[in-house]
């Protein structure tokens, strides 16, 4: 637009006059385009057209049964140890918050254990683990056994990734939990405590659910960097995973690169698909704090494609009827989006 119009002054009576709105440019900003442009049109270039990536290979391989399998391995590996630590890191961080002392010593040297070692270490131990304890059982501790069992018939090397993960997650799950529940006024507690809630509601009631908000982004960040620590695994060893299995066919046709690209293509897919279950598990917590919500991408496609401004922030103060410069309109006047 490159119009607008005023009203004239009382005084004078006459209609409202024209001026000429130039609006700003940025000819800086062009020039960068042009220039990323430039450079990104290039590395394209010499990626597609270098015959060393093998590009055929890559779209032969990249839906291959044993890929896909693997992909699965990968993802229920990743779903287990996160769901298993996200558990324990919340057990571990109200012990550290504990007045006990006895606990809050024991979940620090936890802490310290598990944080102060390498994960691939720790994996090595888990897979050593029916070498160390060849046979477990239960019973009357110095006494009898009821029970007993060979432990590599119970701890697979599934199972030991499952547990190496899960110990060594948890570990950073317990601090990422302890600063969300930090992160709540304390005047929150009393209040609930004047009010005669007990210890657990106030925690499971009032803290827990204003510290999610705080918890989840970090956590998000947590799942997805455990979707790639599973490829550590083969420490265990398990090699059903993904990139063992890439690696163990790219021996077999004596080419690393394509099977590289194929492994990480199907990384990509899945932390993409993480990604955005993230997003929407943030906004879904984010209401309680934030009472104006901004539209989602997918409001603001529908918005762009209807060739109209995008929705304005949910919960802002929207009159009935009326009509945005845009041409948007909220008959209802409730403030929702698309």
């Amino acid at each position: 637009m490159t119009t607008t119009s005023r009203e004239a002054p009382a005084a004078t009576g006459g209609a409202p006059e024209d001026i000429t709105a130039v609006p700003v440019r940025h000819p800086g900003r062009w020039i960068g385009v042009a220039v990323l442009a430039v450079l990104v049109a290039m590395l394209v270039n010499g990626v597609v057209n270098n015959d060393a990536y093998h590009w055929d290979t890559v779209g032969k391989y990249v839906f291959d049964q044993r890929l896909s399998a693997a992909a699965v391995v990968t993802l229920e590996l990743t779903v287990l140890a996160m769901f298993f630590a996200v558990v324990l890191g919340v057990i571990l961080a109200v012990m550290r918050l504990s007045p006990n002392p006895i606990l809050s010593s024991a979940a620090w040297v936890y802490l310290w254990v598990f944080r102060g070692t390498p994960v691939y270490t720790q994996l090595v131990f888990w897979g050593l683990i029916s070498v160390l304890y060849p046979k477990l059982g239960f019973g009357i501790p110095f006494g009898p056994e009821f029970v007993s069992f060979q432990t590599q018939n119970v701890i697979t090397f599934f199972v030991a990734a499952v547990i190496g993960l899960s110990l060594n997650e948890s570990a950073y799950m317990a601090e990422i939990v302890r600063a969300g529940i930090t992160s709540v006024d304390l005047g929150q507690n009393e209040a609930a405590a004047a009010l005669g809630m007990q210890r657990t509601q106030i925690m499971r009631r009032i803290v827990l659910p204003q510290a999610m908000r705080v918890i989840i982004p970090p956590t998000g960040n947590e799942l997805i960097s455990m979707l790639k620590t599973t490829s550590l695994v083969v420490a265990v060893p398990l090699t059903s995973e993904l990139y063992s299995k890439s690696r163990e066919i790219a021996l077999a046709l004596f080419q690393p690169v394509p099977l590289l690209i194929c492994a990480a293509l199907w990384y990509l897919a899945v932390t993409s698909v993480l990604m955005v279950g993230q997003y929407y598990l943030e906004r879904y917590y984010a209401r309680g704090s934030s009472r104006q919500l901004p539209p989602t991408p997918l409001e603001r496609l529908r918005a762009r494609l209807r060739g109209m401004r995008p929705p304005p922030a949910r919960g802002a103060d929207v009159v009935p009827g009326a009509r945005g410069p845009g041409g948007w309109t909220d008959p209802g006047g409730s403030g929702h989006g698309l």
